[in-house]
């Protein structure tokens, strides 16, 4: 396939230029980011966003955030940025972190749903540092997913969305993390963290000595990015023995059942197909992993997904929050 790289071992260095090249003169590319695929094109080309737009079937009114690689690019596309702002991206830039500011004229109100702000995100991961450094544009860069559907984490999961859609597609094997960013608006000096990612409440508040989390578990959240297609449902209690009773109470009164299940509790469900979707010890190995698993759950076309949840607390505080999203908030706690 001529518009395909293949990075996961060796890097081309001059392929991966040419690619850029072409990312700034407007074409799309699907690349790996630490967090999960993105589609990028150049973040201050109206025409190639709108491009994007159609691509992932998102609507118009729904945001996209630009990719950076340096301060300067930051303050090419952003104005009137606070101590604190800074504060907060020299703490977790480059990494899974995105920090709404006030744009800059030159940033395409396309992008931006006609708001005065943009969300920014330095990504720490080689393929996008290099992409943004050959480049020398900010790339707008939404989550490689048709909207509605999980975001990608690994290539074979979204390629077939995708491979006549987009000019070049870049395989970097499996994504590090596995959960798109931590977004995070300043509000009155503030905080606010308006989608919860891998950089924790108790990270941020280690830096501004405040913060808040938004309700992003509401049905109604703006940022509620995908639903599976089939029934599903989230069960979670701190008393692991209740958990595991309801979801096969549950399970008992459909023929057809898949439980997505930690590690731990895998034998409870041996009547039903079961995902073991990790250990409870270690929520940085699910997460990787969630958006996989739940396209896997949808595969196998159950009459309904049940899916085990955790404490949301640190990491369990993002991942609760996709499977909540995932299960369009069917939520039972016992």
């Amino acid at each position: 396939m001529e518009n395909y790289l293949d990075v996961k071992h060796t890097i081309n260095e001059e392929k991966l230029k040419e690619i850029s090249l072409e990312l700034k003169s407007g074409k799309t590319v699907l690349f790996p980011t630490e967090t999960v695929y993105a589609i990028g094109t150049n973040g201050l080309d109206h025409d190639a966003i709108k491009k994007l737009y159609k691509i992932k079937g998102r609507n118009f009114n729904n945001p996209i955030n630009l990719l950076v690689n340096s301060i300067e690019m930051i303050d090419s596309i952003a104005k009137d940025i606070t101590e604190l702002e800074y504060k907060l991206m020299k703490a977790f830039f480059p990494g899974p972190f995105t920090i709404i500011l006030k744009k800059q004229n030159i940033v395409p109100e396309i992008l931006t749903a006609g708001l005065d702000t943009i969300g920014v995100r330095m990504p720490d991961s080689k393929i996008a540092q290099k992409l943004l450094s050959y480049a020398k544009v900010p790339i707008a860069a939404p989550s490689a997913n048709i909207s509605g559907k999980p975001s990608g984490t690994k290539l074979e999961d979204i390629i077939e969305d995708f491979s006549d859609k987009v000019d070049y597609i870049i395989d970097g094997g499996i994504t590090n993390l596995g959960i798109e960013s931590t977004i995070v608006k300043i509000i009155d000096n503030v905080p606010h963290i308006l989608r919860p990612g891998s950089i924790t409440p108790e990270q941020i508040k280690q830096i501004a000595g405040n913060v808040v989390v938004e309700n992003t578990q509401l049905p109604s959240s703006t940022l509620k990015h995908y639903q599976l297609n089939v029934k599903s449902v989230l069960v979670y209690s701190n008393n692991t023995e209740k958990m595991i009773n309801e979801v096969i109470s549950i399970s008992k009164k459909y023929k057809n059942v898949v439980i997505m299940s930690f590690s731990e509790n895998t034998n409870n469900y041996i009547n039903n197909q079961v995902i073991d979707i990790g250990s409870k010890s270690n929520l940085a190995e699910v997460s990787k992993n969630i958006f996989s698993n739940l396209r896997k759950a949808e595969e196998l076309k159950p009459e309904i997904i049940l899916i085990e949840g955790c404490e949301s607390k640190d990491l369990g505080l993002a991942l609760m929050d996709r499977l909540l999203n995932a299960c369009n908030h069917n939520y039972i706690e016992v």
